[in-house]
């Protein structure tokens, strides 16, 4: 009955009210039915595991499996698909050796005339142990009572050489590889290590590459006034951490902290400098949408003041004034002058805006926010109406919203003022639409109340629709999380995040990890430093603004 209702049909407005309604009710039961069923499930497969049992497999497609995490993904809409020309291998192939295959005279008639060559390029690698026994050369001088012994070349240093340090570090950080699995290739190429030996040439003596992450951090911030960011948690000696990625089209940086908090973010986006906090009219205006105290609304604008304060200062000011404030309005407040100050912030790279999801965190930290246009899509393939109905109205309307999301995309690559209007206009015509689904009408609203932060697009047409950059840069580091868990020391910590930020920097530079590795192990400092060519790239694509 319910698949052939026609609301058209139905002539009295009350009764056509009354049934949508009911129609809104069943779907708010179904959900609620649809979740309950959900965590008992849950439930039973938690209680099967205390007893030792098995819970109900995940198996993508299994009708009572839990949803599979990218089952939500709206990347099918997004993409549209594009003619695919299959270019040659022979174009990219870097040739190391010529041989030339001669014909056996044998086989030869006697009146085969000879035609010249036909090429074939084949691939290959060739792996094996280079153990090297250097003889160092001693002398003495008796005039000078002083012993004089050799050098070994640049990479030499300890038990292993620079193939072998390039090698683990590339396995490792560039492929993904574990531990003792790369113990288990070199000891098939007649190299004896030992698992320490492999966790020690993967985090000690790195200062060289740790400083060079930091250079090609600082010159990332400088090389556009947008930056993408996102997120994701890392197991440190067991306990739960967090690691922001931030990047662009030129380069990406890993930072683990112990926390993810607002201030967290600001740590990253400022390199880590001391925190500090300034309490005037910007941090003010912020805290005007925080619930504050009457006592902190009374205090607070009274010591507004370019004064910038050094956060043990800060904090015991904030504690002894107003100490009964609550820990969600301390945050707040404490917030809301750290991003002042660093907005304030004199001779360092500030960040305008944002590209990232609707996550309170990074809030108030910009100028301003570019939301992701498929994080906002996917909210609307979450629902899951049971009335033919609201099925048909769902899909009309995204049909709707991925098209609208086209025409902003061609806009990026040729802006005019004329198109920004139109598309401004458009927008307001989407998502004021009404269709009497609740969810489906409450989610329209949602992304209407987001207009500023999703059409930053239109005022600068260089930023991306979506977020994807950054996405891909945190599943780096889920990938390694899932082979090698995670890194059980500050200097793991550390070389997790320095080597993961020269690896994607270097694959967007176009430069291969591991030549770069050996380039700096082996002392050749052939490759440019890569802050260098991050700068020249970025010189490059032109990614300052362009106004609209």
């Amino acid at each position: 009955m319910l698949e052939d209702l026609d609301l058209n049909a139905i002539q009295e407005e009350n009764a056509r009210e009354l049934v949508k309604r009911l129609l809104n009710m069943i779907e708010q039961l179904s959900g609620e039915v649809r979740g309950l069923r959900e965590e008992n499930q849950r439930l039973r497969d938690e209680n099967n595991r205390l007893k030792g049992e098995q819970g109900q497999p995940k198996i993508e497609g299994h009708k009572k499996a839990s949803a599979p995490k990218g089952e939500h993904s709206s990347e099918t809409e997004r993409r549209r698909k594009r003619k695919r020309h299959k270019k040659s291998k022979k174009q990219d192939v870097a040739i190391q050796r010529e041989e030339t295959v001669k014909v056996d005279p044998v086989r030869l008639p006697a009146d085969a005339k000879y035609l010249g060559c036909e090429d074939v390029v084949v691939q290959d690698v060739y792996l094996r142990a280079d153990n090297v026994l250097f003889h160092k050369e001693r002398y003495y001088s008796a005039s000078q009572h002083k012993s004089y012994l050799a050098a070994l070349p640049a990479g030499y240093e300890g038990q292993f050489g620079p193939g072998i340090k390039s090698l683990v570090v590339t396995l490792y950080f560039g492929v993904g590889t574990s531990e003792p699995k790369i113990r288990e290739f070199l000891q098939n190429m007649g190299v004896q290590i030992s698992t320490g030996e492999v966790s020690n040439l993967l985090i000690h003596k790195q200062g060289g590459f740790h400083a060079e992450s930091e250079a090609v951090y600082e010159a990332g911030l400088r090389s556009s006034p947008w930056q993408q960011v996102d997120h994701t948690e890392t197991r440190v000696a067991g306990q739960t951490q967090h690691c922001q990625v931030v990047c662009n089209p030129v380069y990406t940086s890993y930072h683990t902290r112990p926390f993810k908090d607002r201030l967290s973010v600001l740590d990253v986006l400022r390199q880590g400098r001391p925190r500090l906090f300034r309490l005037n009219q910007e941090a003010l205006a912020i805290l005007e949408q925080v619930p504050l105290s009457k006592a902190a609304q009374a205090l607070l604008p009274q010591w507004q003041s370019e004064d910038v304060w050094e956060e043990a200062a800060f904090v015991q000011r904030l504690e002894t004034a107003l100490p009964n404030l609550n820990s969600q309005q301390r945050t707040a407040i404490l917030g809301a002058a750290a991003v002042a100050a660093y907005h304030a912030e004199p001779g360092v790279a500030i960040v305008d805006t944002l590209v990232c999801d609707d996550a309170s965190v990074f809030h108030w930290l910009t100028r301003a926010r570019m939301l992701c246009w498929v994080h906002d899509g996917r909210f609307y393939k979450k629902l899951e109406p049971v009335i033919a109905l609201h099925r048909e109205q769902l899909e009309t309307f995204r049909k709707e919203y991925w098209e609208y999301y086209h025409q902003v995309l061609a806009y990026g690559a040729r802006p005019t003022a004329q198109e920004r209007t139109r598309l401004e206009t458009r927008f307001d015509e989407l998502f004021t639409t009404h269709t009497g689904y609740h969810d489906l009408d409450q989610r329209i609203a949602k992304t209407l109340a987001k207009k500023e932060a999703l059409l930053q697009v239109l005022v600068h047409p260089e930023l991306p629709l979506h977020n994807n950059a950054s996405e891909l840069a945190v599943r780096q580091r889920v990938r390694k999380r899932d082979v090698s868990f995670g890194p059980r020391s500050p200097l793991g910590v550390q070389a997790w995040d320095t080597f993961q930020t020269l690896a994607d920097t270097a694959r967007k530079l176009g430069i291969s990890f591991y030549a770069y590795i050996q380039d700096r192990i082996s002392g050749l400092n052939q490759i440019l430093p890569l802050d260098t060519l991050v700068t020249r790239r970025a010189r490059e694509l032109n990614l300052g603004w362009s106004w609209i």
